[in-house]
């Protein structure tokens, strides 16, 4: 299991992204030439949406051409601020997926037959994983594309910084020097909530 804890900021455009990752004060922290996705993501839910009102996010994720089930989760007595549980696995369904993830500590689900789709995302990613002078690690995720709800869609367009190692000091030292340089502003929904409140 991993732990989440990670922050958004919200981009006007796929223009102010290629700057973001052309300014000076980002390049000398590139510990790797940025990777290329094409991720395709669905959320699962039950009819009464029992896992959105337990904070609970069940996904499918088409990564280039991995297919990759996760779990994300509240840990026990944390915090927003805090993170969350995160459990992945390769495999070919979600009937495959839901056995494997909960051998590796995630939260028991309802039958794989009462979760169904009800929402999605489809976007491009850049990611590179950044290291600070202090040891500390993140990874850098820009992405564009597109919010999916039964009928509507809504425009996807963010900045993310995840942590990878270390104190959180140097990522949050550089999410503030990113909002200041580019004028962006915190995004505190993830995904699949703004999904989910799509018709």
């Amino acid at each position: 299991m991993g732990q989440e804890l990670e922050w958004k900021l919200t981009v006007p455009n796929a223009a102010t992204l290629d700057a973001v990752l052309a300014w000076e004060g980002l390049r000398g922290l590139l510990a790797e030439t940025p990777r290329q996705y094409h991720m395709q993501t669905t959320y699962y839910d039950d009819a009464a949406r029992s896992l959105f009102s337990r904070r609970i996010t069940v996904r499918r994720r088409l990564e280039n051409r991995n297919v990759v089930y996760c779990i994300k989760a509240p840990l026990p007595d944390s915090t927003e601020a805090a993170g969350r549980g995160e459990w992945e696995v390769c495999c070919a369904s979600l009937d495959e997926a839901l056995p494997l993830l909960a051998a590796q500590g995630a939260p028991t689900l309802p039958a794989c037959a009462a979760l169904h789709p009800i929402c999605g995302a489809d976007f491009q990613r850049r990611a590179a994983l950044l290291r600070f002078a202090d040891g500390s690690a993140c990874e850098l995720a820009l992405d564009f594309g597109t919010l999916s709800g039964p009928t509507e869609t809504a425009p996807l367009c963010e900045l993310e910084l995840e942590m990878k190692a270390g104190r959180p000091e140097s990522t949050l030292s550089l999410l503030q020097a990113l909002a200041e340089r580019f004028g962006l502003s915190p995004e505190l929904r993830s995904k699949s909530v703004r999904a989910r409140a799509l018709r």
